[in-house]
């Protein structure tokens, strides 16, 4: 679940990246320095959702989709073959496995080459930290008057009143800043030896300039941001020209407070340091007045051309930023509601009442729902699990046989499909089929076969007519149930039984009892138990188990949906199993 969140938060990100760029080209002139430095705040807000609480972002299980897998018939994709409680007039769960080109750990391997990832890039991270330790371990703090005097007078230019610890070192080569809590500025040693005064202030204006604009937390904040998307290379190549960006920011705002004549001399001063040191390490926990030959000359470029910036450049780049805000938010806010309304379902009843049913539920993950008709009344178990949308497999043939009748494919009368000739490894299938017969044995052809004779349009249009699910029927005709693409969670099953059994969206009447009719399972005592079982089968293994239906007595009418997971034997003859256990403890059937 978390590489999927991780997933759509790379797709939103890229997005985002590739609008700054554009931006950046289409209005470079319209955006002063400051501004389209603030651009690349955006990229942190994109780069945010993946790291938000499931709850409120959840982007649905992409993996596990239908788009990488296949159905697959014959005697070795046999899978859950024994009826259902074999002495009972009960239909059989018999289904065939789907596989997948996708190993089930595929998942967890790529958590965990992440994991591995922010490990190294965290111990790349932890070196840079101890190389700053080293370096305040290694500092002298300057008591050269003069210099404190021109340090005092720059931090008064700059309105900073906090205290800074001012520093030399042996171990730095360019002036750098580092520190949230104590901020240290740090100059080469001796730098008073080869620096005029003029130079040194200007250094001083550079760096403070860093320290005014919380430039300090961001490098920090970026650093977070770059070590979680290791592995996204258009994220490094971002956070590189934001750093570049941040450095021409800090330019113009130092050149806004010198005289228009001392701007070259600004200007060699930086290259003064190239000069100096052609190969400057990166440090990347703090903000340095250095950077490759690329970005110096960028610099450069951007003083020798700096102009005082208009008031109607600061609008401009104001009303520029603003939409660009709007159109990052609205991307981050609709990619993440429509991956969370697929994976799913909101549910809020005020007659709800939460059970602990984990005594019928052992060896598996599971939910169960049950709602009384009468009363108005849901009673659920995992209320986590209950709105968590998979996929119906076979319980999907209730509603698909309701569509067939509505559409005329088939009609009560004359329901009979022809066995498409194809030996299942169930005798069962290998045979003409009635509606009747089908949904007894689960006969997957025949369903399919009433897909295929439906219009897409016709089944779609059915589907959001219901609010099934997600609705999702890109897996293909007559495969997109069976642990494809469309989903469906255990409280909208129940909801969907009770609308179909009261016929809340119109059906035809006949055309409902003949359904009702086809699922009736059993009866005792005065009650009437009808239902369907479906099941999950993936690479041979039994993933995911449903029994759907609902008991009607002389007190009323109850519907009920048992779904349950694990990595093998969870199928519906288990689903079923569990929910007579608890039909039976309430008293229900």
């Amino acid at each position: 679940m978390f590489v999927n969140h991780v997933v759509v938060s790379v797709i939103v990100s890229s997005c985002t990246i590739a609008l700054i760029f554009l931006i950046r080209k289409v209005f470079r002139s319209q955006l002063s320095a400051r501004w389209q430095y603030n651009l690349w705040f955006l990229l942190l807000v994109a780069l945010t959702p993946a790291f938000i609480p499931n709850s409120f972002f959840d982007f649905g299980n992409l993996f596990a989709s239908g788009m990488n897998q296949r159905n697959e018939a014959g005697s070795s994709m046999l899978a859950a073959q024994a009826p259902v409680f074999e002495n009972a007039n009960w239909v059989q769960d018999l289904t065939l496995s789907v596989s997948r080109y996708t190993p089930d750990s595929f998942p967890t391997i790529l958590a965990s080459l992440w994991v591995v990832g922010m490990i190294v890039c965290a111990s790349i991270t932890l070196s840079a930290w101890l190389k700053i330790q080293q370096i305040k371990r290694s500092a002298s703090v300057i008591t050269n008057q003069e210099i404190i005097d021109i340090f005092e007078q720059c931090k008064k230019d700059v309105k900073i009143s906090r205290h800074i610890v001012l520093a030399e070192s042996k171990q730095v080569k360019s002036p750098m800043t580092f520190g949230v809590f104590t901020t240290y500025v740090v100059l080469p040693s001796h730098f008073d030896e080869w620096l005029s005064n003029r130079e040194i202030k200007y250094i001083f204006l550079h760096e403070l300039m860093h320290q005014k604009n919380h430039d300090i937390v961001t490098n920090y904040v970026t650093v977070v941001y770059q070590l979680l998307y290791w592995f996204h290379p258009l994220v490094w190549l971002a956070f590189r020209e934001m750093r570049v960006d941040r450095e021409i920011a800090c330019d113009v705002a130092v050149l806004n407070l010198l005289d228009k004549r001392n701007y070259q001399e600004y200007g060699h001063t930086i290259i003064k340091f190239l000069d100096k040191e052609s190969r400057v390490e990166n440090v990347v926990l703090a903000n340095q007045l250095n950077g490759s030959k690329k970005a110096v000359k960028k610099r450069i470029e951007k003083i020798a051309s700096h102009k005082a910036e208009s008031k109607l450049l600061q609008l401009k780049s104001t009303v520029i930023f603003s939409m660009m805000g709007v159109l990052v938010a609205s991307q981050v806010l609709v990619g993440s509601a429509l991956a969370d309304d697929r994976s799913r379902y909101h549910f809020q009843h005020d007659r709800t009442i939460y059970e602990d049913l984990d005594n019928y539920f052992r060896g598996f993950e599971g939910s169960f729902v049950l709602y009384d008709l009468k009363a108005d009344q849901y009673r659920i178990y995992n209320e986590a699990g209950s709105t968590q949308r998979v996929s119906p497999n076979s319980t999907y043939k209730i509603f698909l046989s309701l569509f067939g009748l509505e559409a005329g494919v088939i009609s009560r009368e004359d329901s009979l499909l022809k066995w498409d000739g194809i030996h299942y490894p169930y005798e069962q299938w290998n045979r003409d089929q009635d509606l009747f017969t089908a949904m007894r044995n689960s006969t997957n052809w025949y369903f399919k076969e009433m897909d295929k004779s439906i219009s897409p349009d016709m089944t779609q249009a059915f589907l959001e007519q219901l609010n099934y699910g997600n609705s999702n029927t890109s897996g293909g005709i007559g495969e997109y149930w069976i642990e494809s693409s469309l989903k469906i969670s255990p409280v909208e099953q129940v909801q969907l039984l009770k609308a179909f059994y009261t016929n809340q969206f119109g059906f035809q009447e006949d055309n409902i009892l003949t359904v009702k009719d086809s699922i009736r399972l059993s009866e005792k005592a005065g009650s009437i138990l009808s239902g369907k079982t479906g099941t999950g089968t993936v690479n041979q293994k039994d993933v995911n188990g449903w029994f759907v239906g609902y008991v009607e007595n002389e007190e009323g009418t109850y519907f009920f949906a048992t779904n349950i997971q694990s990595e093998d034997d969870a199928n519906g003859p288990a689903a079923a199993e569990i929910t007579l256990s608890i039909l039976k403890a309430k008293g229900l059937y």
